[in-house]
């Protein structure tokens, strides 16, 4: 199962709280809370799960339903990054997060970068 990006995130900013803690990492230092305060993270992970749950239906939609999933996926984490001034979602961010939709569908029986010859951050342009 594809992995959510805010997964990866949550585990980089408890190992630098590790690292703190074992004082092999100066506060100063230490990036991730910064980069990924909570709020902006449950809220990411509230649009992934509204996503999640529309993945099962996709298995039989066509291409216009599935891209109408992900265009409502890109808005909702636009909104996100936009209520957080923008700072939210960078574009490192922004790619984990198409790797992510793409991979899920894929998971899901949905190949909709294969088929239209789109490459994987591609998907989300529209």
């Amino acid at each position: 199962m594809a992995e959510r990006p805010t997964t990866s995130w949550r585990h980089g900013i408890a190992e630098e709280a590790a690292e703190i803690a074992a004082g092999t990492l100066v506060p100063e230092c230490a990036c991730m809370t910064g980069l990924f305060p909570e709020k902006p993270l449950r809220a990411t992970d509230a649009v992934l799960d509204t996503f999640e749950g529309q993945l099962a239906g996709l298995d039989d939609a066509g291409d216009e339903q599935v891209f109408a999933v992900v265009e409502r996926v890109v808005l909702a984490l636009n909104a996100v990054d936009e209520a957080h001034e923008g700072s939210a979602l960078e574009t490192d961010e922004r790619e984990e997060l198409c790797d992510y939709i793409d991979q899920s569908l894929t998971e899901h029986g949905v190949a909709l970068t294969a088929r239209h010859g789109l490459g994987r951050y591609q998907l989300t342009d529209k």
